[in-house]
This record gives structure tokens, C-alpha cells and sequence, in this order.
């Protein structure tokens, strides 16, 4: 943490007098607190539900849900913030429109991001910093993939020489499966969601455009989920990578389509425009690690994260943690100490799905809803991220 950090958070607790979950839980008018948070199902790429609907069309989908759910009169909100990892163009063009589309004004900025699997993390922070700086009073953080329709071989471009010739350049492009497999120590079994979140989906008719032809679609859960599964029915499928790894779709995030938005704003404007505050952003980190081992990142991000927020890991009621792979989630757990039963304890993206731009901003729906149902108060998003970093941020449910 740098000396400016440390300071500015010596300085708060003296206005403040608690430490630690005290601290964070208590409520001060410039809290940037969140009054929506939400997302559609998650459904498998390829052949799920939202195959044939474009990400640009979900994101609108899910646009509407937050104006419908928060009540929040649209022309608030000052600037979106979409993060997505395979969107032609970054999505700005097609994030706009969808913005427009769901009834938010012409005044209403939007652009994209891609910090690849944090990217609606990094969102939703971006909303965040925008807001405590005073820039904006309103925003979105949002995130989306069509996985479906955008995921494949093109996704990466063929590196330059210049790349190529250096050592640690050239290791962010190795996929991800094979990174797993040299630190595979584990075979972690996912719980299944069990409700599919239902409390933080919403049921919404999409168009689907298939042969030329439009029909009208309702997706109402997430369609990944395994019914039944065991380790020794998981253990009998055949790896992806290598021949004798331990890699496969069983204990593998699966492939995606899906959208999630996150309404912000200090808790004095929540106030002043009657918005509900259902959980407190407090802190966020990211954080660089060697490409080979781009896994690890929530062993390196988290303990940055609860740092700045002033609290410790035992502080921490419910940990969502992406499954990228079981393998580097285990080891992340293990390796932080953390009881197995503070982790994503409605599944995670092995039982139901990561689409790429969603899963940071889908995390905090999860997460939120879940420290509501427990009656609990302090959660951690986190994730590892592609070419080797880590994110993760400190809430807070009210």
C-alpha cells in the first residue's frame, strides 16, 4: 500500500473511532453505495439460451431491469461503464446504442473496458472513482459476453516479433488450461446453485435471431447447472488439455452468455432521490503476477484489497472467488487459509457459467443477494485474470 493510502486510511479512522467490520459497516453521507444489482440468467455457450442473441441485446435487457427494479429516473444517471473481453470494437459502438435502447438519455455517457476476466469489476470501480471524485453523482457498472457468437481462436491476434522475443511478453498467450494444469493440486467439486439466483435474475422476453428468422425467447434460469454430479462422476471426464492432465469441462469454468449491472451512488444522493441502498462499495485492488501463473490472482489481490479496506480475512462473511479453474481456486483458498464454507457458497462459475466481461459485475449480484439471504454483512469479490493479474473489492450489505 503506498504511503498517500496508508495515510488517507490512518486519517479516516480518526474521524470513524472503529476498526475493522465496525468501521467499514458504518454508514457516512459519502459512502458509494450500491441501489441495484442484478443480472440476467447464465446460459451455455453455443447452445443455451442466449445463443443467438447478441451480448449488445442482454446488456439492453438488463439496462431495462435496473430503470424497472431501482426506479431511478433515467436521465440521473451521468455515465455506463460496460466491461467486456470479446466485443468487436471494445462494444463501444453497440454499448451505446443498447444504453439508448433501454431508455437512458442522449446525456448518458457509456464506454467499454476490457481488463479481461475483471473487466465488470473494473467497471463497476471506474463508476465507483468517478463518484467519489465528485465527476458524476450517478452510474452504472455493467458487464456482458456472448461468448456464443464471439469466442474462438480469433479472439487473440497472432503476436509480433517484438512480442514474441520476450520472455514473460510471450507467456500471455498461453491458455489458460495449460496454466492450470502445472498448478493443479486439487480437484475442487463446485456446489451447484441452488436457486439460481432468482432473487438477482430477472425473467425477460429476448429476441433471438437464428436463420434470418426473430422469435421471442424467455429465459428464466441459469441452463448450466449439472444436476446429480459427483467427484467420481466428474473424475471420468476426459481432459481437454492433455492427455493424462486433470483438466476438463467438470471442474472448468464453463463457456457463457450473460449480462449484470451495478446502480451507483453516494449514499447522500441515494437519500436525496429515495433510492433503496442494498450493500456499500469499500475498496478494490488489482494487482500484476507472472503470466504463468496468472491464476494465483486472488492470493495476490485479496489480502491487497481487505488492507485497504482496514479489515482481515476473518472479517469476511462470504468470499465469491471466480472458478476459472478448481485447481487455482484451491489453491488460492488453501494457500490464504480461508474456511471452504465462506466460498461461493451458491456455486460458481464451474456450476453456472463465466462469461468473460459478466462475472465481475454478476459476482456482486451473487454476493449481495447471498449476504442478504444469511443475514451477514461482509463480502469479497474476486478473480485471477488472463496474461497474469488479479482483482478483487471489499462490500458491504445493508
Amino acid at each position: 500500500m503506498s504511503s498517500a493510502q496508508q495515510r488517507l486510511n490512518q486519517v479516516s479512522s480518526h474521524f470513524s473511532g472503529k476498526k475493522g467490520a465496525a468501521g467499514i459497516t458504518e454508514k457516512h453521507p459519502d459512502d458509494i453505495v450500491v441501489t441495484c444489482a442484478l443480472r440476467t440468467a447464465l446460459t451455455k455457450g453455443g447452445k443455451g439460451g442466449f445463443k443467438d442473441t447478441a451480448a449488445a441485446d442482454l446488456l439492453a435487457g438488463v439496462f431495462k431491469a435496473v430503470i424497472n427494479k431501482s426506479g431511478i429516473d433515467p436521465k440521473a444517471v451521468e455515465d455506463i461503464a460496460v466491461g467486456s473481453v470479446l466485443a468487436p470494437g471494445g462494444g463501444a459502438t453497440e454499448f451505446r446504442a443498447a444504453a439508448l435502447v433501454a431508455g437512458f438519455p442522449e446525456t448518458a455517457a457509456v464506454k467499454s473496458l476490457n481488463r479481461q476476466c475483471s473487466s465488470g469489476l473494473q467497471a463497476i470501480v471506474d463508476i465507483a472513482n468517478a463518484l467519489q471524485s465528485g465527476m458524476i453523482d450517478v452510474g452504472i457498472g455493467a458487464g456482458v459476453e456472448s461468448m456464443s457468437s464471439q469466442y474462438g481462436p480469433g479472439a487473440v491476434t497472432e503476436f509480433s516479433e517484438l512480442l514474441e522475443s520476450h520472455p514473460e511478453s510471450a507467456n500471455c498467450k498461453v491458455p489458460m488450461g495449460v496454466l492450470s494444469e502445472d498448478m493443479a493440486k486439487d480437484r475442487g467439486v463446485t456446489r451447484a446453485a441452488q436457486d439460481s439466483f432468482a432473487a438477482s435474475s430477472y425473467q425477460k422476453a429476448l429476441k433471438a435471431q437464428k436463420t434470418g428468422e426473430e422469435k421471442t425467447i424467455t429465459v428464466k434460469a441459469d441452463d448450466g447447472i449439472r444436476e446429480g454430479i459427483t467427484a467420481e462422476s466428474l473424475g471420468k471426464i476426459r481432459p481437454a488439455f492433455a492427455k493424462d492432465g486433470s483438466i476438463h469441462a467438470g471442474n472448468a469454468s464453463q463457456i457463457s452468455d450473460g449480462a449484470a449491472a451495478v446502480l451507483l451512488m453516494k449514499r447522500s444522493t441515494a437519500e436525496r432521490l429515495g433510492q433503496k441502498i442494498i450493500g456499500k462499495y469499500v475498496s478494490a485492488s488489482v494487482v500484476g503476477v507472472k503470466p504463468l501463473l496468472m491464476g494465483v490472482g486472488p492470493w495476490a489481490s485479496i489480502p491487497l484489497a481487505l488492507e485497504k479496506a482496514g479489515i482481515t480475512k476473518d472479517d469476511v462473511d462470504i468470499y465469491e472467488i471466480n472458478e476459472a479453474f478448481a485447481s487455482q481456486c484451491v489453491w488460492c483458498v488453501n494457500e490464504l487459509g480461508l474456511p471452504q464454507e465462506k466460498i461461493n457458497p451458491k456455486g460458481g462459475a464451474i456450476a453456472f457459467g463465466h462469461p468473460l466481461g459478466c462475472t465481475g459485475s454478476r459476482q456482486v449480484s451473487t454476493l449481495l443477494t447471498e449476504l442478504h439471504r444469511t443475514n451477514k454483512k461482509v463480502g469479497v469479490t474476486s478473480m485471477c485474470v488472463g496474461t497474469g493479474m488479479g482483482m478483487a473489492a471489499v462490500w458491504v450489505a445493508e
